[in-house]
């Protein structure tokens, strides 16, 4: 038993240095997203796009996630984590610097297919190596509480950089360039900044399995093996590797029940990540350099009602359970998002934002029950077939409701989106009848 031991844990981070560095590298990615959260549809009318026409551009990006998502993820299974997520990062600060010098509609399109690329490459890989290193050390742990952690992390880097940026777009230094110029141009630094931190922080997970007849643990990589002899390897084992995630969302009830969630509050997300900077401007007399300034501290605001809400969920699940505080929240958040359609004032619409941004954070619950359904083997590919339906739902919804406010109004939209997401909450019944039967080891992690 101890040899067995021994080879599960060489090489491997120990829990406590994997969570602080799946935290570090957690706020490192979403710094630079903070810049541009609340920008990147007003960037799109500032170089000369219409409402539906960016929101067209911004579904670009779900369709490229969702074509993407099963090989990059399968691969990730099959190759290592980390050299995918290092892929990512550089894809990243390839987007930034096409959204910083895009110009009309092509240009910004060619910036929403490497913005998809990035999206798709970085969906599972840093979380799947995290849960990874915990189950090496702790079989079987759940990792509700710092994926909520982790959460709460996201929210307080993107309020901070979101506050930075609305304080850049008041300043404006230079009259004759766009006064969204300078957190875009952050974007594409702070882009680099991750991009250098993976390079440094994270080390890969080795990959065990069973020995089918001496049941002993073995490392699948072989250090003589070349990384172009690994790659064509991986590459051969992606397509078995997918068909191992689809084998098991047709299996598992809970799982298809937590993804089908996902994909109804995406549309949600219309309303909080495009939607609300259109409102806002309406509100304000179409000034865009105006509703620029204010959606920065707005969005500073909301992340960090974001972090608050996410600490509470992992909160409340140690009394309620997972699955039913993933239920709870994703009802109280589209009803937030009801909210925001139905107010008439920018002061308004700014408090029902953060109400909707502070009951957002329930997100980190639905990975953990995908967690419980996976296994080191297709983590990652699980983890990207519930972004691949998300962003797909996301690029449906986005030019249909663009198309629904130029033909009736902003906040018609948002009300109609609001609604749709609340059908999210039969999703979730599976996971608790499969919660309630089949409790789980709870970790350390």
């Amino acid at each position: 038993m101890t040899e067995r031991a021994d080879l599960r844990t060489e090489g491997v981070p120990s829990v406590a240095a994997a969570r602080r560095t799946f935290y570090l590298l957690t706020i490192t990615r979403w710094v630079p997203t903070g810049f541009v959260v609340g920008l990147f549809v007003l960037w799109a009318l500032d170089i000369g796009l219409s409402t539906a026409e960016a929101l067209t551009q911004m579904a670009v990006i779900g369709v490229v996630v969702a074509l993407l998502e099963l090989p990059t993820s399968g691969f990730t299974d099959a190759f290592g984590r980390r050299p995918v997520y290092l892929a990512a990062a550089a894809v990243q600060v390839a987007s930034a610097v096409a959204y910083l010098v895009a110009e009309g509609p092509v240009s910004y399109l060619l910036a929403g297919v490497l913005m998809g690329a990035f999206r798709a490459l970085e969906s599972g890989p840093l979380e799947a190596w995290f849960v990874d290193a915990v189950h090496v050390h702790e079989p079987g742990a759940d990792v509700d509480q710092p994926l909520a952690r982790a959460a709460s992390l996201v929210g307080a880097s993107m309020a901070s950089t979101s506050l930075l940026a609305g304080l850049l777009v008041w300043w404006h230094p230079f009259a004759a360039r766009s006064p969204l110029e300078l957190p875009m141009i952050l974007f594409a630094v702070t882009a680099l900044g991750h991009l250098l931190a993976v390079a440094l922080l994270m080390r890969e997970v080795p990959h065990l399995h069973a020995d089918a007849a001496t049941d002993d643990l073995v490392v699948d990589d072989d250090p003589g093996e070349s990384a172009w002899a690994r790659a064509l390897r991986s590459a051969r084992a992606t397509p078995s590797v997918i068909r191992s995630g689809l084998r098991l969302l047709r299996a598992s009830a809970a799982l298809r029940g937590v993804i089908l969630a996902g994909a109804l509050t995406s549309v949600v997300m219309v309303v909080q990540e495009s939607l609300m900077p259109i409102r806002l401007t309406e509100l304000l007399g179409d000034d865009l350099g105006r509703s620029g300034a204010w959606m920065g501290p707005v969005a500073a605001l909301g992340w960090g009602a974001f972090a608050l809400g996410a600490a509470g969920y992992g909160r409340l699940a140690r009394r309620l359970g997972v699955a039913r505080t993933a239920m709870l929240g994703r009802a109280l958040h589209c009803l937030g998002a009801l909210a925001m359609g139905l107010m008439l004032g920018p002061v308004a619409l700014v408090g029902a934002y953060l109400l909707t941004y502070g009951l957002f954070g329930s997100g980190a619950m639905n990975r953990a029950l995908m967690h419980r359904e996976a296994s080191a083997d297709n983590r990652a590919t699980v983890l990207s077939l519930e972004s691949m339906v998300t962003f797909f739902a996301f690029a449906l919804a986005s030019p249909a409701l663009g198309i629904l406010a130029e033909r009736t109004s902003t906040a018609t939209a948002m009300v109609v989106a609001a609604v749709v997401g609340l059908a999210a909450l039969p999703a979730y019944l599976p996971a608790l009848r499969a919660e309630r039967s089949r409790p789980l080891p709870r970790g350390a992690a």
